[in-house]
């Protein structure tokens, strides 16, 4: 896994601060009891303007909001105040191409479950960051394997709020993954159905037909995963949001993962089962959604969120 590269300023409170002193106190709530959420987005650099864009930025910041309104926590900052800022941020840092790290968290103030009087921090961080899966993730695909751990159930931990107590399982699981020789695992839910990675949708392909597990079997509504369906619509493949099981992923033609991290990266193999080299709905897919983001395709114009 890739470390993290400092840059010059993280954004905290309304104020640009230095990367060294971005500090919380160790006593912080969200420290304790993970009541935190956050979002993961990026910015891209077109390579023939020069010209960066964050990718569905708006978006993100609303599914901030609709995370900490699930999670009761009061964020003061409007949609268009977190877009503004993170723009700043990029360019205070002078990065073309970056990684974006909203988060709010409960900071210091009181101890114990209840989180009532415990200020609110609000913070956005950025820093150069390629391929979340390894260099060769994206041409050639990566080996995964079905986790012994399971997701979090709808009525545990709700999959639509982004919080940071929710990775904990995904933790665990990329742990295994890891001992077990694999770059990333899958993840079942608690009825034992393909739910999705530790922080990445996922897609199967069988006799041309794309397939994601739908919202109800307990995933995040992912931004890239919407993309993703969006632009399977516009090259007509035919695309299903249904239920799938641990064979399903064994049996596929492709299979691959989605996610602002992770982007668009292929799976070539299951539980030593191999799936093979990136298939044409894949490739099709993952070049579209490149070109997408760079600026190539007008009629997407409007999830590009230009660095100006």
């Amino acid at each position: 896994m890739a470390g993290i590269t400092a840059v010059d300023y993280i954004w905290k409170n309304g104020t640009l601060v230095p990367w060294a002193e971005a500090t919380t106190h160790v006593l912080s709530h969200s420290l304790h009891y993970g009541s935190g959420v956050f979002e993961g987005i990026r910015c891209y650099c077109n390579q023939e303007t020069g010209e960066s864009c964050v990718f569905r930025l708006r978006d993100h910041m609303e599914r901030l909001h609709r995370s900490c309104k699930i999670a009761g926590i009061e964020l003061t900052y409007s949609v268009d105040e977190l877009c503004e800022a993170t723009v700043e941020l990029i360019k205070a840092n002078k990065l073309p191409a970056c990684y974006i790290r909203p988060l709010v968290y409960r900071g210091y103030g009181v101890m114990g479950v209840d989180p009532t009087g415990s200020d609110v921090d609000v913070v956005i961080a950025c820093w150069p960051w390629d391929a979340y899966l390894g260099p060769d993730a994206l041409e050639n695909g990566v080996a995964v394997g079905v986790s012994s751990w399971r997701q979090r159930s709808n009525n545990a931990i709700p999959p639509s709020m982004k919080s940071t107590a929710s990775y904990m399982n995904s933790i665990l699981a990329k742990m295994e993954a890891k001992e077990h020789g694999y770059a990333e695992a899958i993840m079942l839910n608690e009825a034992g159905l393909v739910c999705e990675g530790t922080g990445e949708n996922l897609f199967v392909v069988r006799e041309g037909i794309l397939s994601t597990p739908p919202l109800s079997d307990g995933l995040l509504e992912g931004i890239t995963r919407d993309t993703v369906l969006n632009l399977a619509d516009d090259l007509e493949i035919p695309a299903l949001e249904e239920s799938l099981t641990r064979s399903d992923l064994y049996i596929a033609d492709e299979v691959f993962m989605t996610g602002s991290a992770a982007e668009l990266t292929p799976i070539g193999s299951v539980d030593g089962r191999v799936v093979g080299k990136p298939g044409p709905v894949t490739r099709a897919l993952q070049e579209r959604f490149f070109d997408l983001v760079q600026g190539k395709i007008p009629e997407y114009a409007d999830w590009l969120y230009p660095v100006e």
